[in-house]
């Protein structure tokens, strides 16, 4: 069954439209913080918001985000938002062709760059921002011996965990929260 609020990407332009770092981050900062202004996500990844408006057109072509105009309070205020929470593909679906395999090995790659970022910049991070955070941040790797089905279901199974996290009900317990980003990678390969 296929979830509605997972889009498998199996186009290669939109796979191009999502293979850039400016627009991959604007995707991330709707996910973390919704629907936004061209001037908030301009504010939010430093950008210019000339420059943020031409990437969100790139996006929207590419039924990526959408304007949400239930939200402006008068004509000249655009709000975007994701079209759905979460994007796949897999490499297989482009693979016949060698233009749209090198889309897709660009995009893999651009996400392979983005998640180090991402882990870098947090240890980069001073101790004053890390020592709240105490022990929680965490990084684990194991070497198993699997069958291609068997990392199949592995995949599942960390997806279905993550998502569960993603998807649950924020407590209202007065605590504040901060984005946290995980990523996990299962790939054959040779110690």
């Amino acid at each position: 069954m296929q979830n509605p609020d997972v889009r498998q990407v199996t186009d290669s332009r939109v796979l191009a439209a999502m293979a850039h770092p400016l627009r991959r981050r604007l995707m991330d900062v709707l996910k973390v913080h919704g629907p936004s202004t061209v001037g908030m996500l301009a504010e939010r990844t430093d950008q210019a918001p000339a420059n943020v408006s031409h990437h969100l057109k790139v996006l929207a072509a590419g039924e990526l985000v959408a304007e949400a105009p239930e939200l402006a309070r008068d004509r000249r205020e655009r709000w975007w938002r994701l079209t759905t929470r979460s994007v796949r593909w897999s490499t297989t679906d482009f693979a016949a062709d060698p233009a749209t395999r090198a889309v897709a090995d660009a995009a893999m790659s651009l996400d392979l760059d983005r998640h180090v970022a991402l882990a870098r910049a947090w240890h980069a991070a001073d101790d004053a921002a890390q020592a709240a955070w105490d022990d929680a941040p965490f990084s684990t790797d194991k070497w198993l011996h699997l069958t291609p089905d068997e990392l199949t279901e592995l995949s599942r199974e960390v997806i279905d965990l993550l998502t569960r996290w993603a998807d649950r009900e924020t407590p209202d317990d007065g605590r504040e929260r901060q984005p946290v980003f995980v990523f996990a990678h299962g790939v054959p390969a040779r110690p």
